[in-house]
């Protein structure tokens, strides 16, 4: 979605702030190796043609964590999941949404608590393409400067117009509050947020990317948020932190 364009929500300040884009920098891999990744697809166009809009963490057999902006406007009608497949426009299956929650504290002026699921009307069925998500627990913490990789269908290049057609990843490293918050002068990165970058230009989340997740060690530790000129450095993607809402998520989902 537009989160992840300039402040990756990239949706509330798409007119205030720059846009951003896919995952940059990365190289394309395999849904075999993040089984739990979905793509969120919307329908567009006079001919109601499904273009590639978020990412997401299955989380369940019915259930898929992503960013709370990526959910929250639009009639569900329009929306299309698919799991299973590399690619954004072929392949695996689609599924259509029953329902979806945004948390009850998603501030869409400060982007705080960007967290969301909704449910597939058609179960996921778990095999090598598909598979649930393992979450970080509640309120674990994640060092500065851990290594963890950012993935997502999102714009590949900063100023980009087209999403990547295949599933691609980043490794990327945390960064300290302090770095981030002297980013977005304009934005409290709050307790609920955790921000990641590379030291130099070039790796990154990007626009197309909201909702994807941010991984450590195997396990999804954020759903990227917001953003600002994408792969820079001097600007961290900012994700929502899962260990914040996992008591949450796993009472709701």
């Amino acid at each position: 979605m537009k989160a992840i364009t300039v402040l990756l929500v990239y949706l509330a300040f798409a007119s205030a702030l720059p846009r951003q884009e896919r995952i940059v920098g990365g190289t394309t891999v395999s849904i075999n190796t993040y089984p739990f990744s979905a793509v969120l697809l919307i329908t567009s166009g006079v001919m109601n043609r499904l273009r590639q809009n978020c990412g997401g963490s299955i989380i369940n057999n019915r259930s898929v964590l992503t960013a709370a902006h990526c959910i929250q406007h639009g009639n569900l009608n329009t929306h299309r999941v698919r799991s299973g497949s590399s690619n954004a426009s072929s392949g695996g299956r689609l599924h259509d949404i029953s329902s979806r929650l945004v948390h009850p504290h998603y501030n869409q002026g400060t982007l705080n608590n960007d967290i969301g699921m909704f449910r597939v009307s058609s179960a996921f069925q778990f095999g090598p393409t598909v598979r649930a998500a393992a979450i970080i627990g509640q309120n674990a913490i994640i060092p500065d400067n851990a290594l963890v990789w950012a993935i997502g269908w999102g714009w590949t290049s900063h100023g980009g117009n087209n999403p990547s057609e295949q599933l691609r990843h980043v490794q990327i490293r945390t960064t300290p509050v302090a770095r981030c918050q002297r980013a977005y002068t304009g934005f409290t990165i709050t307790a609920a947020m955790i921000c990641a970058a590379w030291d130099t230009h070039g790796r990154g989340s990007c626009q197309g990317d909201s909702g994807s997740p941010l991984i450590h060690n195997n396990v999804v530790v954020g759903a990227t948020s917001f953003g600002m000129r994408c792969a820079d450095p001097n600007y961290p993607t900012v994700y929502a932190r899962v260990a914040h809402f996992t008591n949450w998520i796993r009472t709701n989902a």
